[in-house]
């Protein structure tokens, strides 16, 4: 490992953030550098500090800290990422035997500079009774693989000698910080701390000093692996897989996601589900497919802080049989949230205490021939689960290679994962009503599909945006994530055509979130036509995509949903046309009643498994400036001919034939979908009009 830090790009940060202070600005430089670096911190882990000072209201210049606060990643850190607390103050509460972690955390809250600042970190205190400028913090991989074994604190005093001292395990809060003055106190010429089965603590006068220093000790723990690995054995490859997982991921990941939901005994909202974040690197492979898989899966997390994340243990299948991966996926899950249950009411009769149970739902999966499957609430959080097991499995493999993994005992780690400060979190954030949820939309770069997408996103669901246009799906794709966050969507891909390719898109939607809730099928195209002019080419091409496409959207999607078992919907986009249809638009309006029928048909046949599927019949929706309508473009100079207008008229036209004189949207008909989609009445079987109000349209 390399220092980064270049004094040029210290002084742009200076420059950059002067409102702050250099102090502060250096601070943001040199924790982004370490936030940077996964091999040292992820995903909020880790913190840094500074100290200096705070000028008040009076004029009165104070002592302070500025502290990494909650919310906030090291990566990306800003000025206001580090609230500033009264330094002279916290140094004071040293001085008390005990203080419980509620309380230090109103005392760190009630004694900021600035009450709308984040909540300062739970190490504050450590880093306020350390003397030192500034300080870092991290959770390094190298660190962690000398400390997380048997014999890991010998081998921090033989690598590390006098340079820094060393605190046994204890969990964060005010006894680590007391802890670690101690032991800093004990030998004051030490460059940092090492806290086994935790982390690492470098400190300076200077940010350069503090982050140069963890990098050089994290240097040599690196130097130290490496040359014992030459001495050690590599992982032994055992379970003979294909080379490629991709069949294996789509065959297993919606069997277990309708494993891994939660019945919740509300029929309006039966089951909490989750997403899939699916990895297959060569690393993760050689992991799964070793002799040594399960003795080094079924060992405790890195530090105990991931357990929030991925829970203590993984669920692993150690010898899949893919001819009869459902059941032994059952089993599996089964016996899981069996062992998990018992490890609650052990620690919680062994330590006398009461908590919130938690899910007992593993988030970490493991399969030879598969790969790594992490689950969460959100596709965030499951990525956020992966990429703290990939280096967890980078580290037992490092560990393997070089001596004995060994990580906390269950009750330390339990209290970890029921933590007072978080089990204060349970239930105080209402979730969106499509949380957890996925939903397949096609025609998605279109005016009607990009609206239905994107207010299924606002609903708190996961697209997947289908369509035949690649370039005009990236555009739409680019649009909503950024507007919304990159994990909401993902795009493919897909001819409805083409039974071959609706297959692929099912399984790639699989591999990227885990399965599907709700399936929307609305690619279609339209042709205006007298039908002595229609050839039977231009005939079957309309029928091809709005029937036949439907046909094999609705197909597979109904597949899928049955191998989940969790029920969901079919929304699928019809038309006004059904009811009330317009001369020379045959091929349209006959494939969209047959779709309709369709819907009519697969109601009833599905309902059985829990799915409802209803129909939305639109009129006239044009799109925008930004995201015009295909179909419209294509179709509207004959539409206009027929009713004998002008093509710029023929927006106007259709708003003024209906009863409200108003313009559809792609927004109404997104409206119409989340309705339907979150159960707000028992319906199935029906179509819902979205087109102002058409006399002609009435008989439903």
């Amino acid at each position: 490992m390399k220092s980064r830090y270049s004094d040029e790009d210290a002084a742009g940060y200076v420059e950059k953030f002067r409102d702050a202070g250099e102090d502060v600005a250096l601070r943001v430089y040199t924790s982004q550098l370490i936030g940077r670096d996964a091999s040292l911190v992820m995903h909020g882990g880790g913190n840094t500090s500074v100290k200096g000072h705070w000028t008040n209201i009076l004029g009165e210049r104070v002592p302070a800290i500025f502290v990494k606060g909650s919310g906030w990643n090291l990566d990306t850190i800003q000025p206001p990422g580090l609230p500033g607390l009264d330094l002279h103050y916290l140094k004071k509460l040293r001085e008390l035997d005990a203080l419980t972690d509620e309380e230090m955390v109103n005392q760190l809250r009630t004694h900021m500079f600035d009450a709308s600042g984040p909540n300062p970190s739970v190490e504050t205190l450590l880093h306020a009774f350390l003397p030192h400028k500034f300080v870092d913090h991290s959770h390094a991989d190298a660190i962690l693989a000398i400390t997380n074994r048997p014999d890991g604190e010998a081998i921090v005093k033989e690598l590390f000698g006098e340079r820094i001292g060393i605190v046994r395990y204890v969990m964060p809060g005010f006894e680590l910080a007391k802890v670690c003055a101690d032991a800093y106190e004990a030998n004051p010429n030490v460059e940092g701390l090492v806290l086994l089965k935790h982390g690492l603590f470098s400190f300076g006068e200077t940010a350069q000093e503090s982050y140069d220093r963890h990098i050089e000790l994290v240097t040599l723990a690196e130097n130290w692996l490496a040359a014992e690995r030459k001495k050690g054995s590599e992982l032994t490859p055992q379970f003979d897989a294909p080379a490629e997982p991709r069949m294996f991921a789509a065959q297993v990941a919606p069997v277990l996601r309708g494993l891994l939901a939660e019945a919740t005994g509300e029929p309006d909202a039966p089951y909490k589900r989750m997403v899939l974040e699916w990895r297959h690197t060569p690393e993760i492979m050689d992991f799964v497919n070793a002799a040594e898989f399960s003795k080094l899966a079924l060992t405790g997390p890195l530090t105990p802080d991931h357990v929030i994340r991925t829970k203590a243990l993984p669920m692993i299948i150690a010898e899949p049989d893919f001819g009869n991966i459902e059941e032994q996926l059952a089993e599996a899950v089964t016996e899981y949230r069996r062992d998990y249950n018992d490890y609650f009411d052990r620690i919680v009769e062994q330590k006398k205490i009461e908590r919130t149970r938690l899910d007992d739902f593993p988030r970490i999966v493991l399969i030879p021939g598969v790969g790594l499957m992490a689950w969460g609430e959100t596709k965030k959080a499951a990525r956020i689960a992966a990429d703290i097991y990939e280096h967890t499995i980078r580290v037992k493999t490092l560990v393997h290679a070089t001596g004995e993994y060994e990580a906390l005992p269950e009750a330390d780690l339990f209290d970890v994962e029921y933590w007072s400060l978080e089990q204060a979190k349970l239930g105080k954030a209402k979730p969106k009503p499509l949380q957890g949820q996925i939903a397949i939309v096609t025609g998605a770069a279109g005016a009607i599909g990009s609206a239905v997408a994107e207010s299924l996103i606002q609903a708190g669901a996961h697209v997947v945006l289908s369509d035949l246009d690649a370039e005009r799906l990236e555009e739409t794709c680019d649009a909503l994530g950024e507007k919304h966050g990159k994990d909401t969507r993902r795009g493919v891909v897909c001819d409805v055509t083409d039974e071959h390719s609706v297959v692929a898109l099912f399984d790639e939607v699989a591999r990227l979130f885990g399965g599907a809730d709700i399936i929307v099928p609305n690619a279609g195209i339209a042709m205006s036509r007298p039908i002595e002019e229609l050839e039977t080419d231009d005939w079957q091409r309309v029928m091809n995509v709005n029937l036949n496409g439907y046909f094999l959207v609705m197909r597979e999607g109904a597949k899928l949903l049955r191998r989940q078992g969790t029920g969901g919907h079919m929304v699928v986009i019809g038309s006004k046309n059904v009811m009330a249809p317009g001369a020379e638009f045959a091929a349209y309006s006959a494939s969209k009643a047959a779709a309709h029928q369709l819907a009519k048909v697969s109601a009833m046949e599905l309902a059985k498994e829990g799915v409802r599927v209803n129909v939305i019949a639109p009129d006239a929706v044009f799109g925008n400036d930004r995201n015009p309508s295909g179909l419209w473009d294509e179709v509207g100079p004959d539409r206009a001919k027929a009713h004998g207008i002008e093509f710029k008229q023929l927006e106007d036209h259709y708003r003024n034939r209906n009863l409200l004189r108003t313009r559809v949207t792609g927004k109404h008909v997104g409206n119409a979908v989340v309705f339907f989609a979150t159960n707000q009445t028992p319906t199935t079987g029906a179509t819902l009009p979205v087109d102002g109000g058409i006399v002609g349209a009435f008989p439903r």
